[in-house]
């Protein structure tokens, strides 16, 4: 059976990064470097009209706690593009509550890794367009793409490709899709990490991890990549990576992706 997508315009998505209610940028999904206030920065995303705005809190499953609703909620008051949380989410309860509070998007990555049925019976409540599955992929020493666990959950028992069709037939009606090794890198995206993800499930494929340019972001489009998200392209400017949140103007990203 073929797979099907959609034929949609590929998205450019910043993903903003949250640590103890600040704004954060890591490496290798180490290194964090505070940035600021994040409320500032979804209010400058507004007025650079981007596509839609994903946040991620990097520390709530790690620590065992739930989504700060509060925040998300100040987030999501400033927030006039589709906006996406991930960070803490155990239950079909919270995702309610983050849909009641004004997210668009429910972004599943460590409760999805032992718990599809997390994935099925939200999507079964709200519609599989508003569920995300995240996937943190690393290579192993044999080269291989596996699934990584910044909260030290154990990884799926099947292999990477495999877990992602499941998620995709439990109701994931998205995959985030993180490359570990390229985070905060800028050096560019993993194609062939994407081109495998993307030729392998039926559903729209996020490529994010590694964008340093904005010729990084034609290259995951072209590798099958229906949306791509960054976080240090939007939010340094210059080899010192300056603290300056940026988004290309419309016009830019016509010509670049058409």
């Amino acid at each position: 059976m073929l797979n099907y997508k959609p034929v949609l315009k590929t998205r450019v998505i910043p993903v903003l990064l949250l640590r103890n209610g600040g704004l954060v940028k890591t490496v290798k999904f180490d290194r964090a470097n505070y940035l600021g206030d994040p409320l500032n920065a979804v209010k400058i995303f507004n007025d650079k009209e981007v596509d839609e705005l994903v946040v991620l809190d990097i520390d709530a499953s790690k620590r065992g706690h739930r989504p700060n609703f509060e925040l998300v909620k100040q987030l999501a008051s400033e927030c006039f593009m589709p906006l996406g949380y991930g960070g803490g989410i155990k239950s079909v309860e919270d995702i309610g509550r983050l849909f009641t509070i004004g997210v668009e998007k429910v972004v599943i990555n460590s409760a999805g890794l032992c718990n599809l049925d997390l994935v099925a019976n939200a999507a079964q409540v709200f519609g599989n367009q508003s569920i995300v599955l995240s996937v943190d992929v690393k290579k192993n020493l044999w080269g291989n793409f596996t699934v990584y666990s910044h909260a030290k959950v154990p990884p799926p028992p099947v292999g990477l490709l495999t877990f992602l069709q499941q998620a995709s037939q439990a109701g994931a009606g998205e995959i985030l899709l993180n490359a570990v090794d390229r985070d905060g890198t800028m050096t560019g995206y993993d194609l062939t990490l994407i081109q495998q993800v993307a030729q392998a499930v039926p559903v729209p494929v996020v490529a994010c991890g590694g964008a340093g340019q904005l010729a990084h972001l034609r290259q995951a489009a072209d590798a099958g990549a229906s949306g791509v998200a960054a976080g240090s392209l939007f939010v340094y400017h210059g080899p010192h990576r300056a603290v300056l949140i940026n988004y290309p103007a419309p016009s830019v990203l016509q010509s670049l992706l058409g």
